[in-house]
């Protein structure tokens, strides 16, 4: 026994000695076994767990299907959503970034469609935000007119500035198709002192310390003229997209223009004066009285005129795109209306003297000229030709293409297998027609046939049967490889012991075809259907980018760059095509990374001992 016992400790010895350390501890090795046993399973995951390649292609394109998948559910889809004001915004969240030099000295702030302008205390002139109002045209590109002159007002419209010097001049540049940087001469020869200065749609109001307006720019498009018998008397204005009201001496809101329209309706109780200050959104105005109350009128589908209850008195007012903003007595900040960018959600702070409002974005100043804003900040991937939110878009048609995808595989993969499997199981006659007609298949010009049956029946039906038709087409035409790769596995299997074993049982064919053969060669169609899924997907947004597949304006990624097939989109507007594709080229890499993985792990000649 000793003698055996020694031998044992010697073996024990030289395994510690010679064996090498591949991560099976001490205590599990025996150099008497020829090798560590484990199951096919394990052995597939350890080899594509060790595959740094796929790994990494599997983790991104998780992070991408969570994206897409979860993503929806954050940011919420309006197919009937458009913005004139917000087209072809670059990425960025600098919209509401106040310069330093602004900071602590703020004279005035106006907000045009996607920037601010600002006027310090001390004269100086400011711009952020998206100034890139056209290809052409950076409002940052201050006329030389600018230099050595000190500014005490500014106004901000869709695609211009306005500026007011200390001496009662008026500087303006942009957009100047329109005229809408040119200045009206009357102004100067008006002999009074400018008191306000403010912006609407490729228009000017301008009003005098004598209660003269006077207005330039685009006046064919707007309603708005002043009339003779309010000049002397008016003592603010405000537009709103394509009006103009005004505020007289008197206390009474008068509507400046000739068209009869929601916000021209006037409620009487504001014709008799009592009106203290006025404003105007998109398509409403809004007049707050001398008891503190507000009044809105117009287009009010946005929520404009649920003005909510406060203890204190409102003292001024302002109007933004779809929103109200107000400053009260206790120096407190309330806002109303739509709030798709948080615009009208005030925060708690207290000491407002002013605020400052426009668009989407909001500039509460307190009296230690702190500046606190809120609401649109930008778009960090951009808007589109129609002002969408592209990240918006990316989620949602994402998830389309995903979802088109996967289920025009589950369809292919269904046909494949049972067409496949019945072919090389039974041979013969059945094999011959079968693969007869996997042959005329994909003899079939996948993409002009699927153009043609999308065109032919797919505008016969409502958007959801067609979306459901386009996967069924995709299946229906991409199973014949599939079926080719599990017939020649069922030749195979066929002719092994089990499936003798199991026809001497009495067990049915097509249960020995599917319920004992397929199992054995599942890891095959696995791999096909993860390589099939990218292949899919690419399909899908090639139809739906040539217009023949998912319709606008439902996303997806294949019709999203549809709109970008001009120069002036892939010179100027980069990031509408930059995006998408890298989105749906990453995503297809990484698909196709995962299913050489799998390849490669189920291969058993790729294991070498």
């Amino acid at each position: 026994m000793s003698e055996q016992n020694n031998k044992k400790k010697r073996a024990s010895l030289l395994a510690r000695l010679f064996m090498p350390r591949n991560g099976i501890e001490e205590k599990d090795v025996d150099i008497f076994k020829e090798e560590q046993m484990q199951s096919p399973g394990r052995t597939v995951v350890k080899n594509f767990l060790s595959n740094k390649l796929s790994m990494t292609g599997l983790l991104v394109f998780v992070c991408i299907f969570l994206f897409v998948i979860i993503g929806p559910i954050f940011f919420v889809q309006d197919l009937s959503y458009e913005e004139s004001t917000q087209i072809n915004l670059a990425p960025g969240l600098d919209m509401m970034s106040v310069p330093k030099g602004l900071q602590g000295k703020v004279e005035d702030i106006a907000i045009g469609s996607s920037f601010s302008a600002g006027v310090s205390k001390t004269g100086g002139l400011y711009i952020w935000g998206k100034t890139q109002v056209l290809p052409t045209i950076n409002l940052k590109d201050f006329p030389k007119t600018v230099k050595g002159k000190k500014f005490v007002k500014v106004a901000a419209g869709i695609d211009h500035v306005v500026a007011l010097t200390d001496k009662n001049e008026l500087i303006a540049w942009g957009n100047r198709r329109l005229k809408q940087t040119d200045v009206n001469p009357d102004i100067k020869t008006d002999g009074g002192k400018i008191v306000q200065l403010t912006a609407g749609y490729q228009i000017t109001g301008v009003v005098m310390d004598n209660g003269n307006a006077y207005l330039f720019g685009n006046t064919s498009l707007n309603d708005a003229k002043i009339r003779r018998k309010y000049q002397g008397e008016i003592t603010k204005l405000a537009f709103t997209s394509d009006a103009l009201i005004a505020l007289t001496k008197a206390g009474d809101v008068v509507y400046m223009g000739s068209n009869d329209s929601s916000v021209s309706k006037i409620p009487e109780d504001l014709k008799n004066g009592g009106v203290k200050d006025i404003a105007a959104s998109g398509f409403t105005a809004a007049a707050l009285k001398e008891d503190g109350s507000v009044v809105v009128w117009g287009n009010l589908k946005n929520g404009e005129n649920k003005v909510p209850e406060t203890k204190s008195k409102i003292v001024s007012l302002q109007g933004g795109r779809y929103h109200y903003t107000a400053v009260l007595e206790d120096g407190s900040v309330i806002a109303w209306g739509k709030n798709n960018f948080g615009q009208a959600s005030a925060p708690s702070i207290k000491g407002v003297t002013r605020v400052f409002s426009g668009s989407y974005q909001n500039y509460a100043l307190t009296k230690d000229g702190k500046v606190t804003t809120f609401g649109l900040k930008g778009y960090l991937l951009g808007t589109d030709e129609l002002g969408r939110d592209l990240l918006n878009r990316i989620v949602n048609g994402g998830r389309m293409t995903m979802t088109m995808g996967a289920v025009s595989v589950v369809i292919s993969v269904i046909i494949g297998v049972i067409i496949g499997g019945i072919s090389g199981f039974f041979g013969g006659t059945v094999d011959l027609l079968l693969q007869r007609l996997t042959e005329m298949v994909s003899s079939i010009p996948f993409l002009p046939f699927a153009m043609i049956l999308s065109s032919i029946v797919g505008g016969k039906l409502p958007e959801g049967a067609r979306i459901f038709m386009i996967m069924v087409i995709l299946g229906v035409l991409s199973w014949t490889s599939l079926a080719r790769l599990v017939r020649a596995q069922v030749l195979a299997e066929r002719e092994q012991e089990f499936v003798t074993a199991a026809r001497a049982m009495g067990i049915k064919e097509l249960t020995i075809v599917f319920k004992h053969i397929i199992p054995n060669v599942i890891s095959v169609i696995i791999v096909t259907a993860t390589l099939d899924f990218a292949t899919c997907m690419l399909t899908e947004s090639s139809l739906s980018f040539l217009g023949f597949g998912v319709a606008l304006p439902r996303p997806t990624w294949g019709n999203m760059l549809n709109g970008c097939i001009n120069s002036v989109v892939i010179k100027s507007f980069w990031w509408r095509w930059v995006f998408p594709s890298i989105l749906l080229g990453v995503c297809c890499i990484c698909i196709n990374l995962v299913g050489d993985g799998l390849r490669d792990a189920i291969d058993p000649k790729s294991n070498e001992r």
